[in-house]
């Protein structure tokens, strides 16, 4: 009984893993970045805390009322909504769904890191804690548990085994 309770418990926790693993690594594999979103400006459409996968795009193919992800200045990445297109200069007015007035500054080209494919609400989160010391801890904590879940069932079922031949043997003497 405790093995087939284990054995259950540790294949959920390994199917909800790969499907994590899966969900992070597919789309790198599909030459798309995973950005994680960490503000309200384009809510309710994209969550705080969703990951929003991004593919690089040509200028071309950008128009209005695509959602981008763009550099802001050294390193740090927001996404929006493309609200107008300048040919002229290759740049981009963008705006958060959530905001009331269009971003300050235009969108070089060059800063455009690429259109969103798609969201995945919540998963931003794990991208993020998964990073962070406590994180790792989290991350071996749970691969801790999966080898305990797996191995506890045997280690249970020897020290009744030994329990059972201990017995045996005291009984044997007794005769």
């Amino acid at each position: 009984m405790v093995k087939k309770i284990c054995n259950i418990l540790s294949t959920i926790i390994i199917i909800l893993l790969a499907c994590i693993a899966a969900l992070l690594i597919v789309p790198k594999i599909m030459g798309m970045q995973a950005m994680a979103v960490l503000t309200g400006s384009m809510e309710p459409k994209i969550p705080v805390g969703a990951i929003v996968f991004v593919k690089e795009v040509s200028w071309d193919e950008l128009k209005v009322g695509d959602v981008v992800t763009y550099n802001l200045n050294g390193g740090m990445y927001v996404t929006h909504r493309i609200i107008a297109k300048d040919e002229d200069t290759q740049s981009i007015t963008t705006q958060g769904d959530a905001n009331e007035t269009a971003d300050s500054l235009p969108v070089p080209y060059t800063n455009i890191l690429g259109r969103m494919a798609f969201e995945v609400p919540q998963l931003g989160y794990i991208s993020i804690y998964a990073k962070t010391p406590l994180g790792i801890a989290g991350i071996s904590a749970v691969v801790l548990v999966v080898i305990l879940l797996i191995f506890l069932p045997d280690v249970l079922s020897g020290q009744k085994k030994e329990k059972k031949g201990l017995e045996e043997e005291q009984q044997d003497v007794k005769k």
